[in-house]
């Protein structure tokens, strides 16, 4: 599959967040726990220049816990602050705020040396589409602030979110790169839904999602479908699995064909959901 998807709105965003940069003490980065590499945009980079830095691995409860552990120490190993966050529960809220703190400790402090009182740390949060941005920003708000939705694009414009007194966030949509670097950091980013899924034929994706889960343990999908396939190579083996799990789950067109569309869909969205469990399909090189 040759995955590419950078609408016309996304250039505009870049545009943007380069413009009001220079108001910004902080960005804060919202990454997809189970694929932190893939979800990082390298374009985050020479936008914040040197502005202070934080990552948070949010879905944290879809994720190997074993493996978010992992890419906090590694984040730490190069000097950027990282926290896991789970949206749906608020888990890591707390540790969440004390980090922000954390990292703005010198600018506050230079603000008080100059007799600045009670000046809001502004922090622009940026992230790839559907990484859960709007929610970590309504669980911050305590109230609907950003729009949510389970599609990339709900985003579409800048949105400046008081916190606190001592914390402003401007709200910016998601952005993708102009071009993956490889093949398999589209796969991921389009397994966990940041590329329009209308563009991407659904039995294709599910296939390579197959093949990787496969890779990792085959009981991911043999104990979740009853199956009992040990490896998959080819496209026949991932298309075979596919029409497994259409029977198991009694996904038939007329005629009692397995609907293989629909079996593709399913898995999908039992992937995206967390249903077939933690999984982590990235992890660092320590």
């Amino acid at each position: 599959m040759n995955i590419q998807w950078y609408p016309g709105h996304m250039t505009k965003a870049v545009r943007m967040m380069e413009e009001n940069m220079k108001l910004i003490d902080l960005v804060i980065e919202i990454l997809d726990a189970r694929i932190p590499v893939s979800s990082r945009n390298p374009d985050i980079d020479r936008l914040a220049g040197n502005k202070m830095r934080m990552v948070i691995l949010n879905k944290a409860d879809l994720a190997n816990d074993n493996v978010n552990k992992e890419w906090i120490s590694y984040f730490e190993s190069i000097g950027v602050t990282a926290v896991k966050y789970n949206s749906k529960s608020r888990d890591g809220m707390g540790a969440l705020l004390g980090s922000i703190k954390e990292c703005c400790k010198e600018k506050i402090e230079r603000d008080r040396r100059r007799g600045i009182k009670n000046r809001s740390v502004k922090a622009m949060i940026v992230g790839i589409p559907n990484v859960g941005k709007s929610t970590f920003i309504n669980n911050l708000a305590k109230r609907n602030a950003a729009v949510v939705g389970n599609k990339p694009g709900v985003t579409k414009g800048k949105q400046w979110i008081h916190i606190s007194n001592e914390l402003d966030l401007l709200d910016t949509p998601g952005i993708l790169w102009p071009k993956f670097e490889n093949q398999k950091t589209g796969l991921h980013i389009g397994f966990i839904g940041s590329i329009n899924d209308e563009i991407l034929p659904s039995e294709d994706l599910a296939c390579e999602l197959v093949r990787c889960l496969y890779a990792i343990s085959p009981e991911l999908l043999n104990t979740r479908f009853s199956l009992t396939t040990e490896d998959v190579q080819s496209d026949s083996d991932c298309m075979d699995v596919l029409t497994q799990i259409a029977v198991f789950r009694k996904c038939f067109k007329k005629g009692e064909e397995p609907d293989v569309k629909k079996a593709a869909d399913l898995l999908l969205d039992e992937f995206r959901s967390g249903k077939l469990g933690r999984i982590s399909l990235e992890r660092p090189e320590l």
